[in-house]
């Protein structure tokens, strides 16, 4: 595989650039607002381009389809899907006057007693992400969970129940 050289262009986002093992230079601008442009560069004099090709999203996504990038993604979603196997998440509401309502993690004890981990807390439009054992949970919160569905069976039971 092609080693590709990366570029930052302040303000308009990153030049990725590679030679083709036919030896064409070639390279792609990714804009920060996700268009793209495919540049081919003269193979006498790399610093200069032949072609511009301006894509949009839509069209990055018909090439990558048309180069069987679609193939390449299928076959890495399946290979994850695979690793994850037996792991779920789930979403708990706590109610008011649920069990965890008012305590922190730590002092509902989830993982040891249900094998069920809190990854996530969303409070209103705040996202909590990885919250300490000293975070407390509110009713209202919404509470990201992640195990075996045992695990989350036994983990929802054990946050919602009053």
């Amino acid at each position: 595989m092609a080693a590709i050289s990366e570029t930052p262009l302040p303000g308009i986002g990153v030049r990725l650039e590679f030679t083709s093992r036919g030896g064409q230079p070639i390279g792609v601008v990714v804009r920060r607002d996700g268009d793209r442009d495919l540049l081919v560069y003269s193979r006498e004099d790399p610093d200069a381009c032949k072609l511009t090709l301006h894509l949009e999203p839509e069209d990055v996504a018909a090439l990558i389809d048309a180069l069987g990038g679609s193939a390449v993604v299928a076959r890495q979603q399946e290979s994850l899907r695979q690793s994850l196997e037996g792991i779920d998440l789930e979403w708990v509401q706590i109610p008011d006057g649920g069990a965890a309502a008012g305590h922190t993690i730590a002092e509902s004890a989830l993982r040891r007693s249900t094998g069920a981990s809190i990854v996530s807390v969303i409070r209103g439009q705040e996202v909590i992400t990885s919250p300490g054992s000293d975070f407390t949970i509110e009713a209202g919160d919404t509470v990201v969970l992640v195990g075996s569905p045992a695990a989350l069976a036994q983990g929802r039971a054990a946050l919602a129940d009053a």
